[in-house]
């Protein structure tokens, strides 16, 4: 009897070794199909954000002016394209002058900056610092890394259109695949969460474009009044720039710091501070007033899924890693938190 019980547990203990094999095993496999997936996730991601952009101005016209859904739909897509197409005819010269006109500056632009910095001791110690990590070896496989997994090719932006495009045209289909693959029990509650996600996403790109749109308003009338030169195309950088949060308002100061040292340092300091100021304005009024009805996410929060995800992506992880984590959050409220304290509630009650 000893012996049967002996060899019982020794095929118990057996099996278990091989289950824990296995799920490692499977743990292992899914995290590098993750990794080797993941760029044509954000990728996905962002034609998604494009069809949120464009359904959400028809829905606003289909629920302001009483439009037919394909009339409201159309106008939104095509007029979007005839905005954007009398934007670059009205002041496209002026912008490409301009840009132009910045890079060729930028050479003397930094050699100025450089002179400055070599002025003080404190600036050849920022320096020093600044030639160590350009000259390192982990920086220069970082930044190859960083854009050539990003936009290497013109393929990535071809998808991103491409997936923009039908996710606009027809949503319902693939919202309709998704829910395929779930319980018919659940499918309902699978759809109400999709559907939530679109909601969450259209408001934040609605806020995020206002914020932007502020953004670029706020500069330029700052560098028009301090007389700054290029000041179209760097108040347009700091309205793009924008919408990557943490790193984008620093990256867009940069060369509006440099052509502020250019024509005088208390010039640049004025910028500096400018910049500063509406980027507090933009981050403690505008966006909470644009996006009160989402979930808040913690600013930590933001700069560790640009971190990850930038490592994992590059440039496109950086800029997506926001409603990447704002999906995340709104899938562990339904289908964690909310059952969870539902069960707790009736548990509660019965008790």
């Amino acid at each position: 009897m000893s012996k049967q019980i002996n060899k019982e547990e020794g095929l118990s203990y057996t099996r278990k070794v091989w289950i824990a094999g296995l799920i490692f095993a499977l743990i292992t496999v899914i995290l590098l199909i993750f990794e080797a997936t993941f760029n044509i996730v954000m990728l996905v991601l962002a034609g998604a954000l494009i069809a949120c952009y464009f359904r959400g101005i028809s829905a606003f016209l289909k629920r302001r002016y009483h439009l037919n859904g394909k009339l409201s739909m159309a106008i939104s897509v095509f007029g979007s394209f005839l905005i954007f197409g009398g934007m670059m005819y009205l002041v496209g010269a002026t912008i490409w002058s301009q840009t132009v006109s910045l890079k060729e500056s930028l050479p003397e632009l930094t050699e100025s900056l450089k002179n400055f910095l070599e002025e003080s001791d404190v600036g050849k110690d920022v320096l020093a610092w600044a030639n160590e990590i350009k000259s390192s070896k982990e920086f220069s496989n970082f930044i190859s890394t960083f854009f050539l997994t990003t936009f290497g090719s013109i393929a990535n932006i071809y998808i991103i259109i491409l997936t923009g495009i039908f996710l606009t045209i027809a949503p319902r289909l693939y919202v309709n695949g998704i829910t395929e693959l779930v319980p018919p029990p659940h499918r309902q509650r699978a759809k109400e969460v999709l559907n939530n996600l679109g909601t969450s996403l259209t408001k934040w790109l609605a806020g995020k474009f206002i914020a932007m749109l502020a953004v670029f308003i706020l500069t330029a009338i700052g560098l028009l009044i301090f007389d700054v030169k290029h000041w179209l195309t760097l108040s347009i950088l700091a309205g793009l720039l924008n919408f990557i949060p943490n790193f984008g308002p620093l990256i867009s100061a940069i060369p509006a710091l440099l052509v502020g040292l250019s024509q005088d340092l208390n010039l640049a300091i004025i910028i500096g501070v400018m910049y500063l100021a509406i980027q507090l304005f933009e981050s403690s009024f505008i966006t909470p007033k644009a996006q009160y009805h989402l979930i808040r996410i913690p600013p930590a929060l933001i700069i560790l899924a640009q971190i990850f995800v930038g490592a994992l992506t590059g440039l496109l992880g950086v800029i997506f890693a926001t409603p990447l984590m704002l999906i995340i959050i709104i899938l562990v409220q339904e289908l964690y938190i909310t059952p969870m304290n539902k069960k707790y509630e009736v548990s509660r009650n019965q008790n």
